[in-house]
């Protein structure tokens, strides 16, 4: 059993890398302008970004299933060792193809510190210390993701792009040698069979699928059938693994296959709002770059307060009540952005945002303690790792639909397509293209309230999970201990058989 004293300081590793790898979600943003000054490739520039979203993205649920073999401890300090091997290596790139690569290796490591940061929480403390904690983590995402833009700027202007990556090191290193101190070693397993075909088989269908999502008209359908076969292999062969590296019994459990719906098209919604309501600053309020980023603070707050304020009231009235107000928010105010047009004032624009992270915050905190209660212990790790799964791959969907929208909505319009990425041409659009911009946006938005509404409906269907009144605060110290000892004697296929034996009889009633 850990004291108080380690379990606070691993929290504080956890905190210290999960943080890093949410700002560097944001921060590049703002220094790419500079990079680009400085390697060059232009064509390139998008990549920069979207590698790391595929390689963080692909790989969690992969993280979260060798955690569940190998332990807790020894896969987080791997992906954060990682992060950092990526953050180190594109400091010091001298061509953007360079960057990309060394993108690619961070988003990798990325993909095992935040859903395993997730994890070792749920398994270290108890049910109410646990929602107390994940909002903690929740409010922590959600001040990094609104300083990243900021500290990217200042760190650029101030030092260089290059210090942007750097800067990671002595914070990651630091959080390696607090995780390495405080966190006890898991045995190794005798025997854990690990399902590599299928986790390359994963890896690569979540990638073309992402890569589909984010291509160009001609070669979406090239990559959509890659997509179809990559995945259709994977099921063939994890119906076929004695140690599958997702257990598609899983499924099984109620409260794991309806809430990933919910949290699918939450993430759907969600990021589509963060990604079109600073272009509507800029393209219809005549808004500079920095006054676009500033409306997402009171997403961000909104997110950060209804999170603290979800950790309570899952423990008291359950996560379905939480969870079905957290999406109305949502759904409200994506309504309210579907009203907006050239003449909305900014003040209403910042309350619509603002109740739509109140929804965020509500909803998604209350899912990911559902989904941790609500599974067998030895599956915590995949479990956790498949909602953030579920949410960036929705993400990813949802701004892809939203942008094609956009798209057909401003078709026709010359000056667009000449002023694209330009702030200083968006700036002198005249007012019947502001007025189109306001419309084809306003259709976006009613694309997200559709979206949320359907994650409203699909939340009326969750099961109910039994959250248990007056846990001890010992419980986390115990749920560690079992962990060590199950990964310690269980062997790969007779701890899958058990694992799979106990999904066929539902916990949740």
């Amino acid at each position: 059993m850990l004291s108080l004293r380690r379990r606070r300081a691993v929290t504080v590793g956890l905190l210290l890398g999960m943080s890093l790898a949410a700002l560097e979600a944001t921060v590049v943003s703002t220094a790419m302008p500079t990079v680009i000054s400085t390697l060059g490739g232009l064509a390139h520039y998008s990549w920069v970004f979207a590698v790391y979203l595929l390689t963080s993205t692909a790989s969690v649920p992969i993280w979260g299933r060798l955690s569940d073999l190998y332990g807790r401890r020894r896969l987080y300090l791997t992906g954060i060792v990682v992060f950092l091997a990526g953050s180190a290596l594109s400091g010091v790139a001298a061509t953007m193809p360079q960057l990309i690569v060394f993108r690619g290796i961070q988003g990798l490591g990325a993909g095992a510190v935040i859903p395993l940061s997730m994890t070792i929480i749920g398994e270290l403390y108890s049910l109410e210390e646990r929602a107390r904690t994940q909002a903690l983590f929740s409010g922590m995402w959600g001040l990094a993701s609104i300083a990243g833009p900021l500290v990217g700027g200042y760190i650029t202007d101030a030092l260089s792009w290059r210090w942007v990556f750097f800067l990671n090191l002595p914070f990651g290193a630091l959080a390696v040698i607090v995780i390495a101190l405080a966190y006890p070693v898991s045995a190794r397993p005798k025997a854990a069979a690990v399902d590599w075909p299928g986790a390359a088989l994963l890896f690569g269908g979540t990638t073309t699928l992402l890569i589909a999502l984010g291509g160009v008209a001609e070669s979406i359908a090239g990559w959509l059938i890659a997509t179809i076969v990559l995945l259709g292999a994977f099921l063939f062969v994890e119906r076929r693994a004695s140690d599958p590296i997702l257990p598609l019994a899983l499924f099984r459990y109620p409260v794991v296959s309806r809430s990933l719906v919910v949290v699918f098209m939450t993430g759907m919604a969600m990021f589509g709002a963060i990604a079109f309501v600073p272009l509507f600053v800029q393209m219809v309020m005549s808004g500079t770059a920095t006054e676009a980023g500033q409306v997402l603070t009171p997403l961000f707050l909104g997110w950060v307060l209804m999170s603290i304020a979800a950790a309570r009231l899952t423990v008291r009235i359950g996560y379905r009540p939480v969870t079905i107000a957290g999406n109305a928010l949502l759904t409200t105010g994506f309504l309210a952005l579907a009203t907006i047009d050239q003449n909305t004032t900014r003040t209403a624009l910042f309350l619509a945002v603002f109740v739509l992270g109140c929804g965020m915050g509500l909803a998604m905190l209350a899912l990911l303690l559902a989904v941790q209660h609500g599974v067998d212990r030895s599956l915590l790790g995949l479990a956790t790792s498949l909602n953030q799964f579920s949410r960036s791959v929705g993400a990813a969907i949802g701004v892809a639909v939203m942008g094609a929208i956009l798209a057909r909505n401003l078709a026709g319009i010359p000056l667009v397509a000449a002023t694209h990425g330009l702030p200083s041409a968006i700036m002198s659009l005249d007012a019947p293209a502001r007025a189109q911009f306001a419309l084809a946006l306003g259709r976006v938005f009613a694309a997200g309230a559709v979206m949320s509404a359907i994650g409203l409906a699909a939340s009326f269907a969750l099961p109910p999970v039994q959250f248990a009144a007056g846990v001890p605060a010992a419980a986390g110290g115990r749920m560690l201990a079992a962990e060590m000892a199950t990964v310690q004697s269980g062997d790969g296929p007779d701890r899958e058989s058990t694992a799979t034996a106990e999904m066929s009889s539902e916990r949740t009633p």
